[in-house]
């Protein structure tokens, strides 16, 4: 029986298992078919393997040494799909990003520093550049703190992440369309390429008002049929090609905050409602509240470049946007994360 080095991490508000490239197949099929044997992909309780029956806890991080000179690290992310036995190359993952560093340090890919340790990491799915910055106070990843992010019990060492250049992550443009709202189905939507492709969308426009729970929405048939319609036509429109076997654009609701925010919102992953929010879909969220035009700021007034509060069914989430130029693509995203090493040892392939 076929044994992997294996380390099983929280990142964020989801969780996965950790991965040197060299000890996966090169060929991408062969990859492929033992990371869904490591998941137990195609089972909804994924009873045969590792992956929590989830989409939040079925997920990979590949992660090798980079020959980027921009790059310490590649890391590339893998949603291993929970109910098919397939898997997602095509988007980032934020939350399972914030634990990069940190397993890039222990596995002695990157030298520790005191107190902290920047580690500058490219996401190999969308050729985007993100500093990470570790604490690190004795020369090793320190996990204890006490920062706090909603969706996750406890409080952990905060992981400090900054977006280098999330404009156009998969498009090569903010806006792919051309336009920053366009009408589908009826429904004016904002289409958007920042750190992630998404489509916003209005809540009250399908009949919702945004502060459903996810469980709710995810009951709702009919509206998740909607959706999924916006979704591919969003595809097309975005030189995105047939979605329908991809994760990505992501939909999202919005509607106005109801704590002090700047937005509320609920985001699909694409077809269930995540309980917070992705790190990357935040991005592109806390852009659009400040960038004139969007759907978006037809239900929230908007914003300046700074702290922006995003509230979800897990919370509220803050992304710090700066801006040094005067485009959109100037954009710079921050975001406080953690981490925790939950195991590390050996998966077993059937």
């Amino acid at each position: 029986m076929k044994k992997i080095p294996c380390v099983m991490m929280r990142g964020g508000t989801s969780r996965g298992a950790f991965l040197l490239a060299q000890d996966l197949p090169q060929e991408e099929k062969l990859r492929d078919e033992v990371l869904i044997k490591i998941m137990g992909s195609g089972n909804a309780l994924e009873i045969d393997g590792i992956g929590g029956g989830n989409p939040l806890t079925s997920k990979v991080a590949i992660i090798s040494r980079s020959n980027d000179p921009k790059a310490d690290i590649d890391y590339l992310f893998a949603q291993v799909l929970v109910h098919e036995q397939r898997v997602d190359t095509t988007p980032n993952c934020g939350n399972m990003l914030s634990a990069i560093g940190a397993f890039a340090i222990e596995k002695g890919l990157i030298n520790a520093a005191m107190p902290t340790t920047r580690v500058r990491i490219r996401n190999v799915n969308t050729n985007t550049f993100i500093e990470a910055d570790i604490q690190t106070p004795n020369g090793v990843v320190e996990y204890e703190g006490t920062s706090k992010i909603d969706g996750v019990p406890g409080t952990s060492a905060p992981i400090a992440l900054t977006f280098l250049n999330a404009a156009g992550s998969k498009t090569g443009q903010i806006f792919p369309t051309g336009q920053q709202i366009d009408y589908i189905d009826s429904v004016p939507v904002t289409c958007m390429d920042m750190a992630t492709p998404v489509v916003i969308i209005p809540a009250e426009y399908l009949g919702k008002t945004g502060y459903e729970s996810a469980q709710d929405l995810d009951a709702d048939r009919e509206l998740l049929a909607r959706i999924e319609s916006i979704r591919l036509q969003a595809g097309e429109a975005m030189g995105l090609g047939n979605v329908s076997n991809k994760v990505i654009p992501k939909p999202i609701l919005i509607s106005a905050p109801q704590h002090g925010g700047a937005i509320n919102v609920r985001y699909f992953m694409p077809h269930s409602c995540h309980k917070a929010l992705a790190i990357t879909g935040a991005i592109a969220i806390a852009s659009s509240c400040v960038i004139n035009g969007t759907v978006t700021l037809q239900v929230t007034p908007g914003t300046h470049d700074g702290n922006i509060t995003i509230e979800h069914p897990g919370g509220a989430l803050d992304i710090h946007l700066t801006n040094e130029g005067d485009e959109p693509a100037t954009l710079r995203a921050s975001v406080i994360r953690t981490a925790r090493k939950i195991f590390a040892g050996d998966v077993y392939l059937p």
